[in-house]
């Protein structure tokens, strides 16, 4: 089978059977995840930002190239999350743009486009990291090039499986570019990602059989009739998924069902070789996900506010109350300067907001928000500039990225990796300075704070000279493990003292939804025994996954 040239319908049926490919793969790629904790969620992230992009491209009917672009393009810019997410929607953007104009892709065309895609990627990302999916990328530019100059190679077919050949060898190794890769035995995850799109639309391009619709991935909402009223919901939220085992346990369907009767009712778990069934009513949808994650990786997920689809007219009419409620709105009142903050809980949100923060986007550790995500918060503060703390290292190039798709208001990005340097930068901003000053003064003072948090591991590993066993909570400092132990204060207590030194003055202990108010407290006072010339300060965070974030200054 030889192909010198392809049309946008058979690029648009490439495209779609790369996104499915990647995401029938998401939960194996976010196993690759170095670091053992419940967030390692790169496949997500690439599989939700390619996915916004493929339901635009599957409502096209027979698409030109520069349509086709159009969506890819728009989709995934809008729809990325985390940094692998938005790392390929701008292998997308590098992509479709070097095609624009053309009616049919020929080897030049395409090998250029290749190019201009590994390229795109890297201008986006400001401390390109080598092992990782930038690497992949950037081998199969170098491979298309390589080809091109040779110029004795015009059949398609044979030139996208020597560029993906390079690829793959590439990825392969990439642990040995990356030590932490290679003591954890695996091969980049957002390279994977990338390899797993590219199998799927090749799979395509060669004529075998591969699914290229794309279908809403979210169930039909839970729709409650009737004369039920939004105060007889006890409830509020219906939480479905599907636990992938991770191990043999027998247990599983009835450490469950008492485990959620506790936090909920309408419980429902079924059992069935090594995947489980999970349907409850909760009002915490994130304890009923921290619990389930314990015993394997989550798919099929769907969560549904049962107050505000309370009965049939709700759902009939939302799209038109929607739009009512947009047009009466009341408008922020206008300001010179506001502020949005990415935020991980309930108690976090009040921080910020008493802080002086106009916006909060739900997310963080457990939810990368998206592109998008961040354009609609931006709309909705009405200031001439805008600050954005995403607080996440994987959130920053989202925020980046709404900042350069804003054209009507001043965006400065804050580049806050986690909550604590988030909170310290909104206490040093300070009014009357220019927004060049403040932003200097909360990057400057943001990067002092000492910042760790506590969290529990997913699988078995050993990492940075520790044996972790699942379920055994770990105490991180930037990504590295410093303590790991059986309880959660004791992992804790240990990460502290490893964040102490001579100048530290106050300690600041944000407890996390699974810890209540007393488990914070002793452990304040477990710090105190030891440290007594410090200031401990315990406040609720309410984060899920997260027992604590801890800060130190």
């Amino acid at each position: 089978m030889s192909i010198t040239k392809i049309d946008a319908g058979m690029l648009q049926k490439m495209f779609l059977a790369g996104a499915n490919a990647l995401e029938a793969k998401k939960e194996y790629i976010n196993e690759l995840n170095v670091f053992p904790v419940p967030d390692g969620d790169t496949g997500t992230n690439m599989t939700m930002t390619i996915m916004s992009a493929a339901k635009e491209v599957s409502a096209l009917q027979t698409p030109t190239v520069d349509e086709l672009g159009k969506a890819i393009s728009s989709g995934s810019l809008r729809g990325a999350r985390g940094n692998s997410g938005v790392i390929l929607s701008q292998i997308f953007r590098g992509f479709v743009k070097s095609i624009k104009g053309n009616t049919e892709l020929d080897v030049t065309i395409l090998g250029n486009a290749v190019n201009h895609a590994a390229e795109t990627a890297y201008k986006a990302v400001m401390k390109p990291k080598e092992g990782t999916i930038l690497t992949v990328a950037h081998a199969g530019a170098k491979k298309a090039i390589e080809l091109l100059e040779e110029g004795e190679m015009d059949d398609l077919i044979a030139f996208c499986d020597a560029v993906a050949g390079e690829m793959e060898d590439t990825l392969s190794r990439t642990p040995d570019m990356l030590p932490v890769l290679k003591e954890a035995g695996v091969v980049d995850s957002g390279g994977e990602g990338l390899m797993t799109f590219i199998r799927g639309a090749l799979d395509a391009l060669n004529g075998r059989a591969v699914k290229v619709t794309i279908a809403d991935s979210r169930p039909a909402a839970t729709v409650t009739t009737g004369t039920t009223s939004e105060a007889d919901i006890k409830f509020g939220y219906c939480t479905e998924f599907i636990i992938m085992l991770e191990r043999n346990e027998n247990v599983v369907e009835a450490q469950l069902k008492e485990y959620l009767q506790k936090i909920g009712d309408c419980v429902v778990v079924v059992a069935d070789d090594d995947i489980v069934k999970v349907h409850v009513h909760t009002n915490d949808p994130g304890l009923a996900i921290q619990k389930a994650l314990t015993y394997g990786s989550l798919t099929s997920m769907k969560i549904d506010n049962m107050r505000e689809e309370h009965n049939e007219k709700v759902i009939r009419e939302a799209q038109k109350a929607a739009s009512q409620e947009k047009q009466e709105e009341p408008e922020m009142p206008h300001k010179s300067v506001g502020f949005i903050a990415v935020s991980a809980g309930a108690g976090l949100t009040d921080i910020f907001k008493d802080l002086g923060v106009d916006y909060l986007i739900e997310g963080g550790q457990t939810m990368n928000p998206s592109t998008e995500d961040m354009l609609e918060a931006i709309a909705k503060v009405n200031a001439d500039t805008i600050f954005i703390l995403p607080n996440n290292g994987n959130i920053i190039l989202a925020a980046e990225q709404a900042k350069s798709l804003t054209e009507d208001k001043e965006i400065i990005v804050i580049p806050s990796k986690n909550i604590p340097q988030g909170i310290a930068a909104m206490i040093n901003y300070m009014g009357g300075k220019s927004n060049e000053e403040n932003q200097k003064n909360m990057e400057s003072e943001m990067v002092k704070i000492k910042s760790g948090q506590v969290t529990y591991a997913v699988r078995d590993t050993n990492m940075d000279g520790k044996e972790i066993k699942q379920g055994n909570f770990m105490g991180l400092t930037d990504k590295t493990i410093v303590s790991v132990d059986e309880t959660a204060h004791d992992a804790a207590l240990e990460l502290i003292e490893n964040m102490l030194d001579e100048d530290s003055e106050l300690i600041s202990i944000y407890f996390g939804a699974e810890i209540t108010e007393d488990e914070a407290e002793s452990l304040a006072d477990a710090i105190l025994e030891k440290n007594e010339e410090l200031d401990v300060e315990v406040q609720y965070g309410g984060q899920p996954i997260y027992s604590y974030f801890i800060s130190v200054e």
